[in-house]
């Protein structure tokens, strides 16, 4: 069953009647037959060493349905690969791990550099590109799925759930957002996605006027959650930021490709909790607070691409409509806590509303200071016509880095 959330934006799958895994499962090995799955984990090597990697494995050592799995790992050297290849041996899956340290694909890095065309940072954006780059050159899915490597509370359902509607044949969906509630431990969650990005939206859409991307990002309950799911062949026309701004990247690239009809939203967990980033109100180029100014930057590009004018002055509006909507919003998520016998403290929201305020000062400056900025990754598309053979060369980096000797 699903409902049109927000003016019939993008279709809202709800979790209504809690269907098993099983049954769940039994419908998505039927489709597999003839529409084959795949996954994309994005990985840093210290995951491995956390609380929720190894758990979400043996979870997945369940999946009937997956035809590969495709793990990126960054951070990691030569001795922390093979580590690597061990801990993921249990898969029974094809599985491959993307070394984006290693000699072999650093290689068609500096190769890609030299034309332009390689990620301007290292990033979950950049390890996605090269695992998405992976797929395509495999061709074993029709279908791909991401999801984090940090969910505590994960079970194989939020995958099942996650990748229904772009693998069910009889459906029409090109790609799929994940969301789910914020909610663990007694405590109302998902600081940057309530106090950052809806109130920013929302003063973006007073200031601006009603632009149709506006209340299309409006309209996904969590737009930052880093679980999503599309057709393969999506992959290979989108141009996703390398930093943060990763996940509102992809949304503003499937809203510029595809109808809307085509794209929707599901429900996936009725528990979710991961690890949980601190503000590092101190440190610019960590946590919450590098978080944001991507986030900010991200959204400020693609208004730039709609023929949005903006300036200096135009920030200082932005900032001080952003920080009343957002204040009024931390009034009404105080008394949703209270009604739910939940905590939330006031005072670090607040203090968490006034560190974004500041930053999307920030981001606006750095946004009009570097206008020669290339903060896509260019699509794969454009890569193959600039040097034809690097997905072929991608695959046989990847699988010599599995298969052999490192």
């Amino acid at each position: 069953m699903s409902d049109f959330y927000q003016n019939g934006i993008v279709t809202n799958f709800h979790n209504l009647t809690r269907r098993s895994v099983e049954a769940l499962e039994n419908d998505l090995k039927q489709f597999s037959r003839s529409r084959p799955m795949g996954l994309i984990l994005p990985s840093l090597y210290s995951e491995l060493e956390g609380p929720a990697l190894s758990h979400i494995v043996d979870e997945l050592c369940k999946v009937p349905y997956l035809s590969e799995i495709v793990i990126g790992l960054d951070r990691a050297d030569r001795e922390q690969f093979l580590k690597a290849r061990e801990f993921f041996s249990r898969l029974p899956q094809h599985h491959r791990i993307l070394w984006n340290d290693g000699p072999r694909l650093q290689a068609l890095h500096q190769e890609l550099a030299q034309e332009n065309l390689a990620p301007q940072e290292p990033g979950k954006g950049c390890n996605v590109w090269y695992c998405s780059g992976y797929v395509r050159a495999s061709g074993k899915a029709e279908s791909v799925a991401l999801h984090d490597c940090d969910i505590v509370t994960y079970d194989r359902g939020l995958l099942a759930r996650l990748i229904y509607p772009v693998a069910n044949p009889r459906f029409h969906y090109e790609f799929c957002k994940g969301y789910y509630s914020r909610i663990a431990s007694g405590k109302l969650n998902g600081r940057v996605a309530r106090l950052m990005v809806t109130p920013l939206i929302r003063a973006f859409k007073m200031i601006y006027g009603p632009l149709p991307y506006l209340d299309y990002l409006d309209s996904f309950r969590y737009p930052i959650s880093g679980e999503f799911s599309m057709r393969a062949d999506v992959l290979d026309g989108i141009r996703i930021p390398s930093d943060w701004g990763l996940e509102i990247g992809v949304l503003s690239e499937v809203h510029r490709n595809f109808s809307t009809k085509r794209l929707c939203q599901v429900d996936i967990a009725d528990a979710y909790d991961h690890k949980h980033q601190p503000v590092s109100e101190d440190d610019p180029s960590g946590g919450l607070n590098r978080m944001s100014m991507d986030i900010a930057k991200a959204m400020y590009r693609k208004l730039a691409t709609l023929g949005v004018e903006m300036s200096v002055e135009s920030f200082r509006t932005v900032k001080a409509t952003y920080y009343r909507v957002a204040l009024d919003l931390i009034e009404a998520y105080d008394h949703d806590a209270a009604m739910n016998g939940l905590k939330l403290d006031r005072h670090s929201e607040e203090a968490a509303v006034e560190l974004f305020a500041d930053n999307i000062m920030q981001a606006g400056a750095a946004f009009f200071e570097s206008p020669r900025d290339k903060p896509f990754i260019p699509s794969w598309n454009r890569v193959q016509a600039a040097i034809p053979d690097l997905q072929d060369r991608l695959y046989e980096a990847v699988e010599l880095d599995n298969s052999g000797d490192v």
